[in-house]
């Protein structure tokens, strides 16, 4: 099992429409919580896999995680992010990280992509707060 941090920006990024911002994703992990997120590569990922959801703003922080259902699949009708991935987020988890989040500091990062492994320190710290 591997663990990825997956970049959202909601001044920029939407999900089926609404902002990306916690309270939405939290709200969505209650609700709907099966979302196809795109990538701009491929990435190693596999069913199993989770993807933490990382806010770039207004607190840089880790805020919901999802599982990975399925292995990437290409996207042929989108050239900027020619790969989608479908995850379900994990309610009870999500919601102890939106209430205390993980910041940037905790998680190790240098410079920021869109989606990157989770570095082994980060991850305890990531396991402790959501509960798994």
């Amino acid at each position: 099992m591997e663990d990825w941090l997956y970049i959202l920006n909601p001044n920029k990024d939407t999900l089926d429409g609404e902002p990306s911002d916690k309270e939405t994703v939290r709200r969505l992990a209650e609700k709907e919580p099966k979302l196809d997120l795109w990538l701009s590569r491929r990435n190693r990922m596999n069913p199993g896999d989770r993807l933490w959801l990382f806010f770039s703003q207004p607190e840089s922080a880790v805020a919901a995680v999802a599982e990975i259902d399925e292995e990437p699949q290409e996207d042929p009708d989108d050239p900027d992010f020619p790969y989608r991935v479908g995850v379900t987020l994990l309610p009870k988890a999500t919601d102890a990280l939106y209430r205390n989040p993980v910041g940037r500091d905790d998680l190790e990062l240098g410079q920021v992509r869109s989606v990157q492994k989770a570095k082994p320190g980060a991850l305890a710290v990531l396991l402790a707060r959501a509960g798994l």
